[in-house]
């Protein structure tokens, strides 16, 4: 009965049962929920008589058959009562996550007209007359659009508009919890590049910043790249750039604990699709040894015809031996795995061949390309996407605070030198007194992370504003 998967909060089910009052039917419950391989996390009295008790049960399973096998168990003890199943995470999003909330009171007739009219014609002129203090009397200076159109909605694939839009409400609770950022979903009912870039830039005007998620590649290189060159604020694929500064500042820590150098290393990449490009650009940006870049055709190499602008790209800068082969392969004697691709691609033994002192990044959700605890028996560090694994690489580490820091600084673009920017301040959080192989990022709910990273991303700003204004005043 016991599932292989790991358990996790995602799975989370309260089981309402009903079971004589002795002393061993709570026992029981609990016994049988372990042996069916799932993880108890509370239990609750509820109701209670001489003869029966009502208990809440409240376990994590790996997903949704896991849960069923669970529950059939329960319902085949003797003397047992299964009445309810609720499924925690659906009932964490009835009704969505995110909601307006007004700043000001609105309590009477004068605040009223100062708020709407016929005082706020006065501050609509004032903006007609200079644009820019759209930032400061709107609430511009301080909202993200979080825009997709659900062709890439987290490992599931091309779901549409509606189908992301939980993720989406998700990312901007995310904003507001952990950097003070008003954000918004916008979904798109169209996978039309021209018409995606001609929505967000029309509606460009009430953000301070555009936040591109799930949206397929390549096209969505080409929407970000246009995007940027239209808009005078911010436009980050988070999927990419968020991925990437995570993927560098928990590298950093890591080759601090297995005493190796970036430049010394060679990195096996599963996936070259957004996060794994921008993962080896930035990479190769801070002199990475080799990189190896892993997806359908096998590692990226010269040989291979009619590929992709962005493939082209890896197989001009990367494979520096010219590899022609699998992923197995390419892992043999390699320092770094980094996986952003699909489940279950790799065993431990494809990890026993790497070099010593190998570092494993297997960041498929929900389901690793190998099994950590596989990998921890053959690699020094080992990472996951996973909330339940040591050393979480998750982008909340690196999005919020980024946006915080571009807000504060007025910035119009993001740029690579934020983005390392915003790296070492993640890593610099955990202390080199601190790094150890079960910590080379800081948690996700570390408060000083988006400080740092704000702080971080907007000295970058500023610094790179005052060089494109000595650019610009130069003879």
């Amino acid at each position: 009965m016991a599932t292989t998967r790991l358990p996790s909060a995602g799975f989370s089910i309260t089981i309402r049962i009903g079971v004589m009052a002795d002393a061993s039917s709570i026992g029981r419950l609990t016994t049988c929920v372990g042996e069916a391989g799932a993880i108890v996390t509370a239990l609750d009295v509820v109701d209670s008589d001489p003869t029966t008790v009502v208990v809440d049960l409240t376990c994590d399973t790996a997903d949704a058959n896991h849960a069923d096998q669970v529950v059939k168990a329960l319902e085949a003890l003797e003397g047992v009562d299964v009445r309810k199943v609720s499924d925690r995470t659906f009932l964490l999003h009835l009704g969505g996550k995110i909601e307006v909330t007004p700043k000001v009171a609105l309590r009477n007739r004068d605040e009223l007209s100062r708020a709407y009219t016929p005082g706020v014609a006065r501050v609509c002129l004032a903006i007609a007359e200079n644009p820019a203090d759209a930032r400061r009397l709107t609430i511009k200076r301080n909202t993200v659009a979080v825009v997709s159109d659900g062709s890439a909605v987290l490992g599931l694939g091309n779901l549409g508009p509606a189908a992301s839009l939980p993720v989406m409400e998700g990312k901007a609770a995310l904003f507001k919890r952990f950097g003070g950022v008003d954000a918004w979903p916008v979904v798109l009912d169209t996978q039309d590049t021209d018409e995606i870039v001609r929505i967000v830039q029309a509606i460009a005007p009430a953000y301070g910043g555009i936040n591109l998620e799930d949206i397929a590649a390549p096209r969505c290189f080409e929407i970000e790249e246009r995007l940027r060159d239209l808009l005078d604020i911010p436009v980050f694929h988070d999927d990419q750039h968020g991925t990437a500064i995570c993927v560098l500042a928990a590298l950093t820590n890591a080759l601090r604990v297995v005493g190796k150098r970036l430049e010394d290393v060679r990195v096996v990449v599963s996936g070259a699709g957004a996060a794994g490009t921008a993962i080896m650009k930035l990479l190769l940006r801070q002199g990475v040894g080799d990189i190896l870049a892993y997806d359908r055709p096998g590692v990226l190499h010269a040989g291979l015809q009619d590929l992709p602008a962005p493939w082209q790209w890896l197989v001009e800068n990367t494979n520096r031996d010219g590899y022609q082969g699998d992923l197995r392969g390419a892992l043999r004697g390699a320092d770094v795995f980094i996986g952003v691709s699909a489940p279950n691609l790799l065993t431990g033994d494809d990890i026993a061949t790497m070099a010593e002192g190998a570092i494993v990044f297997a960041l498929a959700n929900p389901d690793p390309e190998v099994d950590p605890r596989e990998a921890r028996k053959h690699a020094a560090v080992v990472a996951t996407g996973r909330s339940d694994q040591p050393n979480q690489i998750n982008n909340v580490l690196a999005f919020p605070g980024v946006f915080r820091g571009m807000l504060d600084a007025h910035a119009e673009a993001f740029t690579e030198e934020m983005a390392i920017a915003a790296a070492q301040a993640i890593a610099d959080v955990v202390g080199q007194d601190k790094i150890n192989p079960t910590v080379i990022v800081p948690s996700v709910f570390d408060p000083r992370v988006a400080v740092a990273v704000a702080a971080a991303v907007r000295a970058a700003a500023q610094s790179g504003a005052a060089v494109a204004a000595a650019d610009t005043s130069a003879p």
